[in-house]
């Protein structure tokens, strides 16, 4: 029915395919069942280098499975650790992070992402991110939990300086305003 914007991931890989390309560093803060960490492997091509990042041993597994079957792993370096760890683990600087909040689909929905280690992961990324690099993450406020992080990385964004980001909130406002909506921080040149 809809193609490209039909949802708040389809927004994110528009937006990041837009700024990323072969050769690219990137990130994805949260692994899950793998669809943007392959995204990202496909986009950095060959040379690229994708990190990816999951608490969930499920989630680790189920990306390295697919990226196996399309051929992709060698690009992907995965860790499974919380996010708020990747400034400790990734030391280059990024050309782009994704994140894709919530819960692991298909997994136990008492895992969730929490404000503070989201916030925390963003930070560190936001200091890795080269000038021109671009952040988008994808908040659900409709999961139990959703809403007290949603409510944190829109006041944490927010007070970004200006100077140094420019961030926007893509929502979709012919859905429930607690749908899940996309935050993209673009890191000044």
């Amino acid at each position: 029915m809809f193609e490209m914007i039909a949802s708040p991931v389809k927004v994110a890989h528009l937006l990041m395919g837009n700024k990323i390309g072969p050769g690219a560093t990137v990130i994805d803060a949260t692994v899950g069942n793998g669809y943007d960490t392959l995204f990202l492997a496909e986009a950095v091509g060959v040379v690229g280098r994708v990190y990816g990042f999951d608490i969930q041993a499920e989630a680790i597994e189920n990306t390295k499975l697919r990226l196996l079957k399309e051929g992709l792993l060698e690009r992907v370096l995965l860790f499974h650790e919380g996010h708020e760890n990747l400034a400790h683990r990734v030391t280059e600087n990024i050309d782009g992070i994704m994140f894709n909040l919530g819960y692991l689909p298909g997994g136990d929905h008492r895992v969730i992402t929490k404000p503070s280690t989201t916030i925390m992961a963003l930070e560190g990324a936001l200091k890795l991110l080269k000038p021109g690099g671009l952040a988008t993450v994808v908040v659900y406020p409709g999961h139990e939990g959703g809403a007290d992080e949603a409510q944190a990385l829109d006041e944490y964004v927010a007070h970004l300086p200006k100077n140094a980001y420019s961030c926007v909130k893509i929502t979709f406002v012919n859905r429930s305003r607690r749908s899940p909506y996309v935050l993209a921080i673009e890191k000044a040149q």
